[in-house]
C-alpha cells in the first residue's frame, strides 16, 4: 500500500521537476535535460532524481549549476504541488548516464 503511494508521488515529482527543467533550458539554446527516474524516500521526505543532459559533455557544469539553484527549483515545484503534497521533499540530483552505457555497448558490439 506504501509503495503505491510512493510510485505516484514519484511520477508527479518526474512530471513536474520536466516541465521546470522545460521552462528553464528554453532560454539556454543547445542544451536539452530531462528527468529520467525519481525515486522518494519511505517518509516521503527525499525525492532523488536521476538526470539526462544533453550534450552530455556539459553534464557536470549543468548539475553543479542545479545544484547551486536547488532551493529555487525546491520552492518552484512546491509553488505546483501545493495542493497534492503536504511537505515538499528535499531534491537530490544526479546524472543517469545510462544512455552514454548503452551508447558505448552499441559501438563496442559493431566493432
Amino acid at each position: 500500500m506504501q509503495e503505491t503511494r510512493q510510485n505516484k508521488i514519484a511520477r508527479l515529482l518526474q512530471k513536474e521537476l520536466s516541465l521546470i527543467f522545460q521552462q528553464q533550458t528554453r532560454a539556454t539554446h543547445g542544451t536539452m535535460i530531462s528527468v529520467t527516474r525519481t525515486k522518494i524516500s519511505p517518509d516521503l521526505s527525499i525525492c532523488t532524481a536521476y538526470l539526462s543532459i544533453f550534450p552530455s559533455e556539459k553534464g557536470e557544469e549543468i548539475l553543479a549549476n542545479i545544484n547551486a539553484n536547488n532551493k529555487a527549483i525546491r520552492y518552484e515545484l512546491g509553488t505546483r504541488v501545493r495542493n497534492q503534497l503536504r511537505i515538499v521533499p528535499e531534491l537530490r540530483f544526479f546524472i543517469d548516464d545510462s544512455l552514454d552505457y548503452i551508447e558505448h555497448i552499441d559501438e563496442l558490439l559493431k566493432k
